[in-house]
């Protein structure tokens, strides 16, 4: 793997690191709940700060992190460019082929409408937060975007071709929208304004091409291969396939999501079939590890606060929380009655997890302050990556609003 190797050697050979002059967020003060600490926003202060190596040699174009140790330092306060969004969430019914539209402040649907294609998987924010786009992968060698207006919660016109988007992402850049065209096991890199396809990525090695997340300086991505226990890994500037990591559970694995520790050295993923999360070097790309934390292992969401990760656990109806620091699975929260967290997101105020019930047709919102179930919503038939929205956060790369 020649390309690695280089970007290994030149790491190990910086000699100083750069000294710049960031914005970051310093917290006033922390409520703490149980074994979860959730930070309120954030007031902003001016310090200095020496950025690792892997924090320099930047994606071109790329915004630099806020945070020699924090990847995730912006994702504490909204942007001005979101204020005027309305605070919803929006859950894709992927057999009911429907947006539902849910007020965060009153618990309630406010409204449910056509996605204009069959089978949307998610709703994804756009990389400069003004538009979302709901996702419609069928029909095969089809598929669709639906634009909707986070200032109103409504469509901002007909769904458009886009041909095979179950996901979609955003390189670091801004450059190019990624659609993770799953049946077509490519990877497609489209301009974001015209939605003229410009380059394809084929990944035949990497059956069911599914979730991703980028390297601290956006260089490198890694992707799940949700039907055959493997991750590919991929160079986003040159657009290449540079290694493929066979993950210790073999061909039988399922990975799904895919996330950055905050300090940008480890990648978390989680399989639905090992019933854990496995940990790779977000350096090297080598498999280091597995945690356990319960049966069909899907989500993972890293708090306000960077200091902890919510991990759904969908085939037993519960929640784990991987704390950072102590390095260790602190707790762990089952859904009253039973359910089947799947895909979504924290609210911006850090204090409550909104989540799809893939298998039970509903909508769940916890508190994980406290950590009560706050409501269960019934929505359309098969809710799958629901999107909170607004999100802190000073770009999107995607998903289901992962925020850097």
């Amino acid at each position: 793997m020649p390309r690695v190797n280089h970007r290994m050697s030149r790491i190990r050979k910086v000699a100083a690191f750069l000294l710049i002059v960031i914005t970051a967020g310093c917290a006033n003060s922390e409520a703490v709940t149980g074994e979860v600490t959730v930070s309120p926003p954030p007031t902003s202060t001016t310090s200095t700060a020496v950025m690792p190596a892997h924090m320099t040699d930047l994606l071109p174009g790329m915004p630099p992190p806020l945070s020699p140790t924090d990847i995730y330092a912006a994702n504490r306060e909204l942007s001005r460019s979101v204020t005027d969004h309305r605070p919803l969430v929006y859950v894709p019914n992927s057999k009911s082929n429907t947006v539902t539209v849910i007020d965060q402040n009153t618990l309630q649907i406010i409204d449910t409408y056509s996605t204009g294609g069959s089978e949307p998987q998610h709703v994804v924010p756009s990389y400069d937060m003004q538009t979302l786009y709901a996702t419609n992968d069928l029909p095969i060698g089809g598929g669709s975007l639906l634009p909707i207006d986070p200032r109103t919660g409504m469509p901002a016109g007909q769904s458009f071709p886009v041909r095979d988007p179950y996901n979609m992402y955003y390189t670091p850049d801004g450059k190019f929208a990624l659609v993770v065209a799953e049946a077509d096991k490519s990877l497609d890199f489209y301009d974001p304004v015209t939605w003229q396809k410009l380059h394809a990525l084929a990944v035949p090695e990497c059956a069911g091409v599914d979730h991703m997340d980028f390297t601290a300086d956006g260089r490198f991505a890694v992707a799940s291969c949700e039907f055959i226990g493997r991750m590919a890994v991929f160079d986003v500037a040159q657009r290449t396939l540079i290694k493929m990591i066979d993950l210790p559970g073999g061909r039988g694995g399922m990975p799904q999501d895919v996330k950055l520790s905050p300090d940008g050295h480890v990648f978390f993923v989680a399989d639905m079939m090992a019933d854990g999360v496995y940990t790779i070097d977000a350096h090297t790309f080598e498999n280091t590890g597995f945690i356990p934390t319960g049966k069909g292992t899907h989500g993972l969401y890293v708090t306000r606060d960077s200091k902890q990760m919510l991990i759904t656990n969908r085939h037993e109806g519960s929640i784990s929380v991987w704390d950072f620091a102590a390095n260790a699975v602190v707790h762990k929260w089952f859904i009253p009655g039973g359910g089947s967290p799947d895909m979504g997101n924290i609210s911006a105020d850090g204090r409550v997890f909104w989540v799809s019930g893939r298998y039970n047709n509903e909508v769940y919102a916890v508190d994980i302050v406290n950590w009560t179930l706050l409501a269960r919503i019934p929505v359309g038939s098969g809710p799958h990556g629901l999107t909170v929205w607004p999100q802190p956060g000073r770009y999107s790369t995607g998903h289901t609003g992962v925020m850097r």
